[in-house]
This record gives structure tokens, C-alpha cells and sequence, in this order.
């Protein structure tokens, strides 16, 4: 689901809680196991990563920076904040997913070049937008996958493929540099970590496999339906 998707933690998190970790400590050994399962996920998808060199590397530094930036906010701010935020977060990523293919014309345009220009359109607000997300993704991570799709989808070019390859590396140092601080700051459920580091990574080939045969529509319709069980998630049994 992270490789296709990106809301695999919707599936691990709860289940660490039904097991008795305390919300903190499922969130950080989560996070952390989720490392090379993400990265998994990305060789998965180097062939569509072919080109995107310059571009990867631009957004990778915003990832970066959001990933510091939202560890170090989980450690010091209140439960109350991730609940009031979390489902504004993903209703926007739905409302983005839906609105992706005008948006694509909007801001990319049917030029061929503009499509796949390194940078694109927008390169500022693409960069701030990712920047955001990694913040968002170092705080939790459940559909920072969604919202990067989204955000990507709209401001690059037209083929969900690419951006999707882009979204696991992106979503790869998100949880790394997370990872490390939690690893140094918290206190992971190491035996948690072990289970899901293995399994991410097995589940990354496999979606890479998977979602390499979805058509965009397909894969749309797979993040809009992720995307509505986080949100009543949140909203219900939370």
C-alpha cells in the first residue's frame, strides 16, 4: 500500500495500538520500520525514475528539511494538535486526487516541453508544498503519500507513474531522517521495528509490481479510496 499508495501506516499504526503500544512509541517504531520498506518501494520504480535526477534532488532537500522539522514537532507537541490537523490534511489531498487532471492542465498546460520540464511551472510552490508534506510526514505519515501524489500530480506533468516513483524516494527520506531522530531522541519497540522493516520491504517489490500495472485512472481511484478510509478513520474510531 506505501509503494502504491502511500497510507500503509493506516494498516500498521492501529495495529500497534490494538497490541498495547502507547500512541507515541507505535508512531515512532512505525515510522522507523517503515524506513526500508519505503526505499524498497523506490527501487521498485527506478525505471520511472529515469531523468528525474535534477528534479529528485531539488525536492529531496525539502523533504529533508519537513522531515527535521516534523519529528522534532511530534517529541514536544500536544496529542490534540495531530487530531484536529490530520483529517483537514487529507480531505485536501482527496479534493487535489480528484481535481488532479484539470489542475495538470491549469498549471502544467498541454505543452510537451512544460510537461517535462525538470522543474516545471511552479518550481517555488512545489518545493514549499513539499516541504509542508514533510512536515506533515515526519509528525505521522498516514496519506503523506496522497498528498504528495496530489501535490506532484498537479504541478508536474501528466504521467502518475513517474510522480509515483518520485513519491517513494521523496517518502523514503521523509521517514529516514525521522527514523534517526527518533531512533536517537525516543525509545522505538525494537522487536515492532524488526516485523515491519521486513515486511515493508517485502511489500515494497511487491507494489511496486502491483501498482506498475495500474492505469492513472486505476491508480486514482485506489488513492481516493485510501484516502476515504483514513479520513473516517480519524473522524470515527479515533
Amino acid at each position: 500500500m506505501n509503494t502504491v499508495v502511500g497510507s500503509g501506516t493506516l494498516i500498521t499504526f492501529p495495529v500497534l495500538l490494538s497490541l498495547g503500544v502507547p500512541p507515541v512509541t507505535a508512531n515512532v517504531s512505525n515510522t522507523v520500520g517503515l524506513v526500508p520498506g519505503t526505499f524498497s518501494g523506490a527501487y521498485g520504480y527506478r525505471r520511472e525514475l529515469a531523468g528525474q535526477r535534477g528534479r529528485l534532488l531539488r525536492l529531496a532537500s525539502a523533504s529533508l528539511l519537513g522531515g527535521i522539522a516534523g519529528a522534532l514537532l511530534l517529541l514536544v507537541l500536544p496529542a490534540r494538535v495531530f487530531r484536529a490537523v490530520v483529517p483537514v490534511l487529507i480531505v485536501l489531498a482527496l479534493a487535489l486526487v480528484i481535481a488532479q487532471p484539470r489542475l495538470s492542465r491549469r498549471f502544467v498546460g498541454t505543452d510537451p516541453a512544460a510537461q517535462h520540464a525538470s522543474q516545471g511551472r511552479h518550481p517555488v510552490l512545489l518545493w514549499v508544498l513539499v516541504l509542508l508534506t514533510g512536515v506533515y510526514g515526519g509528525y505521522f505519515g498516514a496519506a503523506q503519500g496522497v498528498l504528495l501524489v496530489a501535490i506532484m500530480g498537479a504541478l508536474l506533468d501528466h504521467n502518475l507513474q513517474r510522480v509515483n516513483g518520485l513519491k517513494n524516494v521523496l517518502s523514503g527520506v521523509v521517514n529516514a531522517v525521522a527514523g534517526l531522530l527518533f531512533v536517537l531522541l525516543a525509545h522505538p519497540n525494537w522487536v515492532y521495528v524488526a516485523l515491519i522493516a521486513v515486511g515493508s520491504t517485502v511489500g515494497g517489490q511487491l507494489g511496486a509490481v502491483v501498482g506498475r500495472r495500474l492505469s492513472p485512472t486505476a491508480l486514482r481511484a485506489v488513492i481516493v479510496v485510501v484516502g476515504l478510509a483514513a479520513l473516517t478513520k480519524f473522524l470515527f474510531f479515533s
